[in-house]
């Protein structure tokens, strides 16, 4: 007999789930034991993992009626186009075309727009219930005997949105385009309710208008009259509340008018209107792709200026925004083309944000230009101080690999290093009692000036 889920006493099938629970735990040992452990080894670990949940729930489903097996000779027109499977909560998408709900919204979660089917760019992401489909395939299944488990109708509610609440949101889109007091007005309630209520933050991924239609005044007043500034902080808000639903990171950063307007607004307008651009720059970049395409706009120079500028408020939020950006290596050089440096050196020695700005200055230290650089404005003595200063082995980590990759790559700053180490020990110290990371760090340094010595001596 034909199988739908996977069965116990299936041997290829449980085969497979250790294999893939040998190579998980491989991979978390790895990532729990290794402080280098590349970005790699937690993707592999994340598909692993995927993967032994897709074998689960296909589990799960194998527990239905053993009569639900029947389906593989239901009609073809019962049939999701997607997962070749008998629907159970069948959907029309804006082309007229039918799908499992499921599937189709997998689909469209990826960041599709366009049919599977007939590749037709979709005018909206609406799913409709297709209730005659649903008729028939009930029907079937009861005329046979097969258990199939009530549909979910109301699709067209998300997470508990009522058709009241999907017309309100739209009459607030529609008043964007009017005049400023309308567009203050449903500018100030878009943002509240996208703070309190995930289903609305939903609803903007459903149709391709309702950002750039978000959007719109920032766009329109800055061409004719300037831009209002309360005006401004409540649309940047409101598209930081979208990017907070993870299913909306894609699409609104790939909105052309997203990453220009919140580029504009790290330049201008209130420190919370700033602070709260960050912030959405920051969310996106949980993505790689978003990390680039955010990275190639240049938005990496004005979250350094604003972390220059140093406003407490906005601080975490740029710190972190940078250290999410400079994840991909080729972010790392526009940091550092953009002054990262200097600025990041600067706010180390005030002891301001020192936690987020070690672990960034860490990463700008695979970039020859950057060690060029720390050794000009003064690293050196500045983090030697911070390990004998801080108590967080952190800290004194991302210390002694910035110090281990100016050892290796500029010899004028040996002198510096083996006199700290002479008077206070303090390399030694991390070599014996650091993290793992540190302590491959602060003996791959002491092994360096140690041959220096030994070469001076014999010469």
């Amino acid at each position: 007999m034909a199988k739908t889920g996977v069965n116990d006493s299936d041997p290829t099938v449980m085969a497979k789930v250790t294999e893939l629970k040998k190579e998980l735990q491989r991979l978390v040992k790895a990532i729990v034991d290794d402080e280098d452990c590349s970005i790699e080894t937690f993707d592999q670990a994340k598909e692993k993992l995927s993967a032994l949940k897709e074998l689960k729930r296909r589990k799960n489903q194998s527990s239905l009626s053993l009569k639900l097996l029947q389906t593989l000779t239901c009609p073809e027109e019962f049939r999701c186009p997607l997962s070749k499977e008998l629907m159970r909560d069948p959907v029309m998408v804006a082309t007229g075309q039918t799908y499992d709900r499921p599937f189709i919204q997998k689909w469209l979660i990826a960041g599709n727009r366009t049919c599977p089917l007939t590749q037709q760019v979709l005018s909206h992401t609406i799913l409709t219930p297709n209730l005659l489909i649903q008729g028939m395939i009930s029907q079937w299944c009861r005329s046979r005997g097969i258990e199939l488990s009530d549909p979910v109708y109301n699709i067209n509610d998300v997470e508990g949105v009522t058709d009241a609440d999907r017309d309100h949101f739209l009459s607030l889109l529609e008043k964007m385009s009017l005049a400023l007091p309308e567009q203050k007005q449903a500018a100030k309630e878009l943002r509240l309710l996208t703070k309190r209520m995930p289903s609305f933050r939903a609803l903007f991924g459903e149709s391709l208008d309702a950002i750039p239609q978000l959007l719109n005044p920032l766009s329109e007043n800055k061409s004719r009259t300037g831009i209002h500034q309360d005006l401004q902080e409540d649309v940047i808000t409101t598209v930081l509340n979208l990017s907070i639903h993870d299913n909306n990171k894609k699409l609104v950063a790939e909105t052309p008018m997203v990453i220009p307007l919140l580029t504009e607004a790290l330049r201008s307008g209130t420190i919370e209107t700033r602070t709260n651009a960050a912030a959405t720059l920051f969310t996106l970049s949980a993505l790689d792709s978003n990390k680039a395409l955010i990275g190639k706009s240049g938005a990496l120079k004005p979250l350094i200026d604003l972390l220059e500028e140093g406003h407490q408020l906005a601080m975490k939020d740029v710190a972190s925004a940078i250290f999410n950006l400079c994840m991909i290596h080729e972010n790392r050089s526009r940091a550092v083309r953009d002054g990262a440096v200097g600025v990041i050196l600067k706010k180390i020695m005030d002891r301001t944000h020192v936690d987020e700005l070690l672990a960034i200055l860490a990463m700008l230290s695979s970039h020859p230009k950057a060690i060029e650089e720390m050794g000009e404005v003064g690293a050196v003595p500045c983090l030697l101080t911070v390990i004998r200063e801080t108590t967080c082995g952190r800290n004194k980590e991302n210390c002694i690999a910035i110090l281990h990759a100016i050892c290796l790559n500029d010899r004028t700053k040996w002198k510096e290093m083996r006199d700290e180490e002479s008077t206070y020990g303090i390399i030694s110290e991390l070599a014996m009692n650091g993290t793992s990371r540190a302590k491959r760090k602060a003996s791959g340094i002491l092994e360096r000036l140690n041959r220096n010595i030994n070469i001076m001596n014999t010469s």
